[in-house]
């Protein structure tokens, strides 16, 4: 097993406190008490909250990238890549009806403060939409793949907020099988926007 360095044990926690209390209301304490560091050693790592959520942001940004480009090799065909991507709500359903998505959440919250990271946290939703598109394209949707990659976005950000409002992982399971069917109605030429 791989030995993170103290500040990657920061951000790694950050990131998990972020996403299951909210930036907001995450302090510099919590994160050092969690991580096992003085505030002292915390401070030699980050000075602000700022810098550590823009480090956590930058990971989340490479990690996105990485699940991403993986399912590039992985993945034979547009189709499945969209798949995907639409499978992490039930990968992740026990998180996202807990929390919601990281991302999403992540997004409104630093929104609704104004915070001057907003753009840098919308980088990963825009990584995905241009991901997306680009997976439309290749299925000979060139026309509506812009369209068509906010569609499946609005679903998965939706079904997202539902189930953490809700708590029902049928729920889940039963919006993704009817995405399913829609990617292959599209697929299939089908559906145009």
């Amino acid at each position: 097993m791989i030995q993170l360095s103290t500040r990657d044990r920061i951000i790694k926690e950050a990131d998990r406190l972020f996403y299951e209390r909210g930036f907001d209301n995450t302090s510099f304490s919590e994160i050092a008490e969690t991580v096992g560091i003085s505030r002292g050693n915390f401070y030699h790592h980050f000075r602000t909250k700022d810098e550590i959520l823009a480090a956590v942001i930058g990971e989340r940004l490479a990690a996105r990238r990485h699940l991403l480009e993986a399912w590039e090799a992985r993945d034979t065909d547009a189709v499945s890549r969209i798949r995907s991507f639409i499978h992490i709500l039930v990968t992740n359903q026990s998180k996202i009806m807990r929390y919601g998505c990281p991302v999403g959440t992540l997004c409104i919250e630093l929104g609704k403060l104004d915070h001057p990271l907003q753009g840098e946290a919308n980088k990963v939703m825009e990584l995905f939409r241009a991901w997306l598109r680009r997976q439309f394209e290749a299925l000979g949707c060139a026309k509506d793949a812009e369209d068509f990659a906010m569609h499946v976005l609005a679903f998965s950000q939706g079904v997202a907020v539902l189930a953490s409002t809700g708590g029902d992982k049928e729920f889940i399971q039963r919006e993704v099988k009817r995405m399913n069917q829609w990617i292959e109605e599209v697929a299939a030429g089908a559906i145009k926007f």
